[in-house]
């Protein structure tokens, strides 16, 4: 999967979050393993 700018990756063994800054071809990995995509967090609304 390629890197898209402004996606976070979180590592399950360790826990250590990467933000991507550049996109490209390849893969995040820590600990010998893929990084897992992290979902957004929902913010609430200023209404």
């Amino acid at each position: 999967m390629p890197n898209q700018l402004g996606k976070r990756f979180q590592c399950e063994t360790c826990g250590s979050e990467v933000l991507c800054i550049k996109a490209g071809d390849g893969g995040v990995e820590c600990c010998g393993k893929a990084m897992d995509l992290m979902q957004p967090k929902v913010l609430p609304s200023a209404d």
